[in-house]
């Protein structure tokens, strides 16, 4: 790492590819990715990791960027909505009308991908609580579990 003036350069992998930034040691992972990288998909809404507008997907799993710091990110795969190109969640929200206004919706497309991902026969119960992590004001939750039904494999 350099250091320049308080500032560190540091590489992040990032939608398949190294990147390097310069950050303060304070600065958030959702921070560096809008302001640095120009990833604009991930939102700013509260803040404290209440909302989940700004869910980004590291090594897999589903976690709100603007808790955590850039530079604990260093050596991780971090998935952005610009990372998914096309997944089968993008399309099954569309199809299944699972947004309004659609300022949430990229942090839960994030945590439904990593949800299919990791639990592709999962649950009613297990997609409630995956969901419980997002918070959406505009729709229903009906049409994001849909969308979460479509693309899962059932158990056969």
């Amino acid at each position: 790492m350099l250091i320049i003036e308080g500032k560190k350069v540091i590489e992040l992998y990032v939608n398949g590819k190294k990147r390097n930034v310069v950050v303060r040691p304070a600065d958030t992972l959702l921070y560096t990715l809008r302001e640095q990288l120009g990833l604009t998909g991930a939102k700013p809404g509260c803040e404290n990791g209440d909302c989940g507008s700004c869910t980004v997907i590291i090594d897999g799993w589903p976690i709100k960027s603007c808790i955590m710091l850039s530079v604990d990110a260093i050596g991780r795969n971090i998935i952005t909505i610009e990372g998914l190109k096309d997944a089968p969640i993008q399309k099954a929200f569309v199809e299944n009308w699972g947004f309004q206004c659609g300022y949430c919706t990229p942090g839960f497309l994030m945590v439904c991908h990593a949800l299919a991902n990791m639990h592709p026969n999962a649950e009613e119960h297990v997609i409630e609580k995956w969901l419980e992590s997002n918070i959406c004001r505009c729709t229903s939750y009906e049409e994001i579990q849909a969308a979460v039904h479509a693309i899962l494999k059932p158990l056969s």
